[in-house]
Order: structure tokens, then sequence, then C-alpha cells
């Protein structure tokens, strides 16, 4: 019988085993986006802050801002308040989610969660609430088509296998099928330029491939244990099922993610970067 996934919590200890590269991005955005802002002391809201390591950066660049970082995991809520107890920290939901007053709305990878039927009309829902000169600037994962993320369905799609009836009950891959495991891709930049533009002053977006140098195949499964994997990992109610699982898709990744010189496998990340100044 097929299990339903389980409401399960984050682990900010899992997301933060790669903090410096998960960050990097967090800058790249921050440097284009803070140009715009036109107060030293701005309101920001930092949606889905995760461990507080996007709202420290903001800080950093902002002394004199008022920070409210906003998540939906209490593991990722209770890390960023104890690494940063004078921020401000709330639980929510990106979809329903309000951010009044404010002057900066800033997302480090969670617009990615969202559906892709609510993402862009979220997305547009906070630009036409900023005041004008509004910053809005945002990032996400854009790898649905990398190895990385069709082999999660490649594995779970696998017939007969230990964990098959864990998804039996949905069909990974169709995106018409809300319950599946699997995140919807993200839509085109023009998508995201045609949505925001009428609101807008300007509207700049591009896209960064990281190339990060892992340890190893492994690496990249703790990399993804903390991010695109949880859903998969959650439908799996059985531990061993869920062993082997985990070493059927290493064993594809390292097939997949061939050594380097030195030993090490290269990870490429693509992100999609968004920054759109409010009319």
């Amino acid at each position: 019988m097929a299990s339903q996934p389980k409401k399960q919590d984050w682990s900010a200890t899992q997301y933060m085993k790669f903090g410096n590269e998960r960050t990097r991005p967090v800058h790249d955005l921050l440097s284009q986006a803070r140009v715009h802002v036109q107060t030293s002391t701005p309101r920001i809201y930092d949606l889905g802050c995760g461990p507080g390591n996007s709202t420290s950066a903001l800080l950093a660049a902002f002394p004199g801002a008022q920070a409210t970082g906003m998540d939906s995991s209490p593991d990722m809520l209770a890390k960023a308040s104890a690494a940063l107890p004078d921020a401000q920290f709330v639980h929510g939901d990106l979809a329903t989610f309000e951010a009044p007053g404010a002057d900066v709305l800033f997302s480090n990878a969670v617009f990615h969660w969202l559906r892709s039927p609510q993402r862009i009309p979220t997305l547009v829902r906070f630009f036409e609430g900023l005041k004008s000169g509004g910053v809005l600037a945002i990032q996400v994962p854009d790898n649905y088509g990398a190895p990385s993320h069709a082999l999660m369905r490649d594995v779970a799609s696998t017939p007969g296998a230990a964990w098959s009836s864990f998804f039996a009950d949905c069909s990974v891959g169709d995106v018409s099928d809300a319950r599946r495991p699997d995140l919807d891709p993200i839509e085109a930049p023009r998508t995201f330029y045609d949505a925001l533009a009428p609101y807008a002053q300007n509207v700049d977006i591009w896209r960064t491939e990281y190339q990060h140098a892992l340890k190893d195949a492994g690496a990249i499964v703790e990399w993804v244990k903390g991010t695109g994997l949880q859903p998969y990992l959650h439908r799996i109610g059985d531990e061993g099922a869920k062993k082997a699982f985990l070493e059927e898709y290493e064993k594809r990744l390292a097939e997949a993610y061939p050594e380097l010189k030195d030993g090490k496998v290269l990870l490429g990340y693509p992100r999609l970067f968004v920054v759109a100044v409010r009319k």
C-alpha cells in the first residue's frame, strides 16, 4: 500500500553542511539589488530566510535596516533566532504571507517550492504591494533538467524496487500531478519579465550556473538531502527502503558526474536571479 507523504520539518544542520556554497548566491543577488535601495534604513523582509544566513548578509549590507525573516520551518527559525538574536523571525507561508511597508523583498531559494500555478501570481502579489521605488530580489535554483534532479525522478520511478510502493499514489515527473515529490520546472525568464514589467521601473534577470567541486557523488547526495531530495525521502516510510533508494541514487550520480583529476566531482548548479524596482 502506498504511503502518504508526511509533514516533516527541514533540517537546518543538513542545509548548512554546504553553507558557503549556499550563501554565495545571496551575495551575488544582494550586490545587484542594493544599488536600487534608496534608503540606508530599509524595511526588509527575507522570505524563506532559512537558518538566517541570508538575513545576516542583508543586515551586514544595511546595518540600519529593520529586517524580518520569514520561514515555514521551525528548525530553520530556531537556528536563525539563535544566530541573530536581535533580528525578528516569524513563521509563515509564502503563498499567504503579507509584507506591509516593505522597501526590500528578498528571497534566496524559496519561490521554486511553489507549484507553477502559484509561483508567478504570488511573486506579482508581493511586487504589487511594494511602495514606489521598492525592490524585489529573488533567486531560485533552475535545475529541473540537471542530472542531480532528473535522477531523483528516475530512481523514484524504478519499478519493482524496495521503495516503489511509496510512490505508487503519484505520478513522478508528471507536472499535472500536484502530489508528486518533484518540484515544478522554473518558468522561462521572459515569463518573469512579462509578469513584473507592467508594475516595474526596470526588471533585471540573469542566470548563473555555479560549478561546485565536491568530494564525490556521496557529497552530492548530502547536498540535495538538505533541499530537493527531502520530499522523496519523506515519502519513504521504511528505513531499509530509504537506504536502498539513496544507494541507487548515489550509484547513478557517480555515473552522471565523472571524477575530476583530483577525485572530486563537479556539481553544476544553475540559478535564476530577478531584481525588479517598483514604479
